[in-house]
């Protein structure tokens, strides 16, 4: 994902929300805050999406805690499985968990920044394999599909794709078919 101005992708991961401690009071926004006071108090905790965070934080405004997407629950739950953590269901809006991610490292010091690096790229690293294993067994298949309780769980391991895995997914399963068909038809013209 880039960041570039027209990305879908990044304009996905920029409208997350991040959990914010105004430090100042700020006449006439409480509407940031989602209640019915005209303004921010100094202390209050509000959800705001990462693009204006960005503001927020870098003029000294508010500070923010790391986002549970990333906190120590869900790094314990990938050191341990990698493949069994459901990624979409982390931070909605498409599953864009490595690029939430990507945009929270643009906000914090640099030794945070390469702890939620390394946590992006062992994830992926460790789940890739299975997608791309995933997306050639269902393109070996065919449009009959598979049955029975394997089949649940790699039902149950698509659901969990982030949106860059979704689309890593589907590329290795449409190379696969191809594949298959070129493979295929080289065995006729032999015969």
């Amino acid at each position: 994902m880039d960041n570039d101005y027209f990305s879908i992708d990044a304009i996905l991961a920029e409208n997350q929300k991040i959990q914010c401690t105004f430090k100042v009071d700020i006449p006439d926004m409480g509407h940031l805050a989602g209640g019915s006071d005209h303004d921010i108090k100094s202390l209050t905790k509000a959800p705001i999406p990462i693009w204006l965070a960005y503001i927020m934080l870098f003029s000294d405004w508010a500070d923010f805690t790391i986002p549970s997407p990333f906190g120590t629950r869900v790094r314990n739950a990938l050191k341990a499985e990698p493949r069994s953590v459901k990624l979409s269901n982390l931070v909605g809006a498409g599953g864009l968990w490595y690029g939430f991610g990507k945009m929270v490292m643009d906000i914090l010091s640099e030794e945070q920044a390469n702890g939620i690096s390394e946590v992006l790229t062992k994830a992926f690293k460790g789940r890739l394999l299975e997608v791309i294993d995933q997306a050639q067994h269902f393109a070996a298949l065919g449009p009959a599909g598979g049955g029975g309780p394997s089949a649940d769980t790699a039902q149950s391991f698509r659901e969990g794709l982030d949106g860059t895995e979704r689309e890593l997914f589907a590329l290795a399963q449409e190379s696969a078919k191809r594949m298959k068909r070129w493979h295929e038809g080289n065995d006729k013209a032999r015969r």
